[in-house]
């Protein structure tokens, strides 16, 4: 599938905004405001920042990938594992209020944009999985 096409995805649009909202939201709770080096902190608050940041981008990386997957059981293991990375982000903000991040508000934003997303993302996964590609 080409880039064009990914973007008409409903899934893979919501996927870049849940990315997008992560990178905000990591930018904006992080003591290190230099993203690429957050693993580099000794901070948690950092490094769930960091994982965050690495789930969120992931993401659209493996939808484009199950997109472009010729066998049905390389689109579920990357379904899969997308599904993994979204229970992860809710984890990072459970992280992050433990970690006494006081604007509670933004890391509930990130959950509705979760929850938004996940309901896209079964959506894709049940097409993806009923996809006359199998092999």
């Amino acid at each position: 599938m080409s880039q064009k096409n990914l973007t008409s995805l409903p899934v893979y649009g919501k996927a870049l905004e849940l990315c997008n909202m992560s990178r905000e939201i990591a930018s904006y709770v992080s003591f290190n405001k230099d993203l690429l080096k957050l693993y580099q902190s000794k901070s948690l608050r950092d490094h769930i920042a960091d994982a965050l940041l690495t789930d969120a981008i992931l993401i659209p990386q493996q939808i484009a990938q199950a997109e472009q997957a010729s066998s049905y059981r390389e689109r579920m293991r990357r379904a899969s594992f997308i599904g993994i990375m979204i229970r992860n982000i809710n984890s990072y903000c459970t992280g992050l209020e433990k970690d006494g991040v006081r604007e509670k508000e933004y890391l509930d934003l990130l959950r509705a944009e979760i929850k938004s997303f996940r309901s896209s993302f079964k959506k894709w996964r049940k097409a993806l999985s009923g996809d006359s590609r199998q092999g």
